[in-house]
C-alpha cells in the first residue's frame, strides 16, 4: 500500500542532510514535502497544515528531536490527530532508543540513511498515521453519535426540555451534591388544569401549541441553572438547586 500523497516534514539543522533526504523522498515518489532547519519552524508548519510524518534529527540546537516529539504528541492529543515520528540518529545505545520509543517516537533511521530504506520506512509511517487518524475520526464520530442519541433519549421532542428520565437522573445528582455541600434542592410540579378537555375541544395541534407556550413561559420564569422537564402529558417538573440552605428556605417561602 503506497502513501505517496502523505504530508511530510523534514527537520534538520544541517542543510546538506535536509536536501539529501528531500531528494531521496522525491525520487521515491513523495511530493508533499516541507523542510525546516529548526524544531520550532517545523511546529509552525504543522500549525498551518498537519503533517502525517515528521522526520527529525535527534540532535539539534534549541530543541532536540525528543523534545520536539513531546510537543507533537501533546498537540496531537489536543487536536485528536496522529503524527508518525521518525528520528535520524547516530545513537547506538539501547537505553537511548528505548527512551525515544517511550516518549512517542515511532521509528528511527541511522545516519546517513539508505534511500531505499528511507522510502520504505516513511511509507510505513505514513500508513500507520493514516490508519490511526481514520480510527480517531471514526471514534469521534461514534462519540458524537452516542452523545446525540443520549440527548434525544433525555429530551422531550415536543417542548425541547428534559424528559422524566433526565429529571430523575438530575434529581439524584442534585440530592447528592446538596448533601455534600449542605445546600438545598426544591422540586416543583406543575400541570395544566383541564388539559384533556382542551385537546378534546380544539384538537391535539392546539394542545401541543399550548404545551410549547407553557414551557417557554416556565423557562423565562426560572433561573438558567434550574432544570425544567416534561414528566408526562401536561405535567412538568422543575428542579431548583441552592448552594446554601438559607437561600433555599427563603426562595421556597417566596
Amino acid at each position: 500500500m503506497s502513501n505517496k500523497n502523505a504530508s511530510i516534514i523534514i527537520v534538520d539543522d544541517m542543510q546538506f542532510s535536509r536536501v539529501a533526504v528531500q531528494a531521496a523522498l522525491k525520487k521515491a515518489g513523495f511530493s508533499n514535502i516541507r523542510a525546516a532547519s529548526r524544531a520550532q519552524e517545523a511546529l509552525n508548519m504543522m500549525n498551518e497544515q498537519h503533517a502525517d510524518v515528521v522526520l527529525a534529527d535527534w540532535t539539534m540546537p534549541e530543541m532536540n528531536g525528543l523534545e520536539l516529539t513531546d510537543i507533537i504528541r501533546e498537540n496531537d492529543e489536543n487536536k485528536g490527530m496522529y503524527t508518525s515520528i521518525i528520528l535520524f540518529t547516530a545513537q547506538e545505545g539501547i537505553e537511548a532508543l528505548v527512551e525515544a520509543f517511550d516518549r512517542g517516537v515511532d521509528d528511527y533511521i541511522c545516519k546517513p540513511p539508505n534511500p531505499h530504506e528511507l522510502a520504505a520506512r516513511v511509507n510505513a509511517a505514513a500508513r500507520v498515521a493514516a490508519l490511526q487518524n481514520t480510527l480517531l475520526e471514526t471514534s469521534q464520530q461514534l462519540e458524537d453519535t452516542v452523545k446525540h442519541l443520549e440527548e434525544i433519549a433525555l429530551t422531550d421532542p415536543l417542548t425541547s426540555v428534559g424528559n422524566r428520565r433526565l429529571l430523575i437522573r438530575q434529581m439524584e445528582n442534585h440530592l447528592l451534591e446538596a448533601s455534600a455541600r449542605h445546600g438545598g434542592v426544591c422540586f416543583v410540579m406543575l400541570d395544566i388544569d383541564h388539559f384533556n378537555k382542551i385537546n378534546d375541544t380544539y384538537g391535539h395541534d392546539i394542545g401541543n401549541e399550548i404545551l410549547i407556550g407553557f414551557t417557554r413561559r416556565i423557562r423565562r420564569t426560572v433561573r438558567p441553572t434550574d432544570l425544567v422537564a416534561r414528566m408526562s402529558g401536561e405535567e412538568f417538573g422543575i428542579i431548583m438547586h441552592y448552594t446554601r440552605a438559607d437561600n433555599f428556605k427563603h426562595s421556597t417561602l417566596e
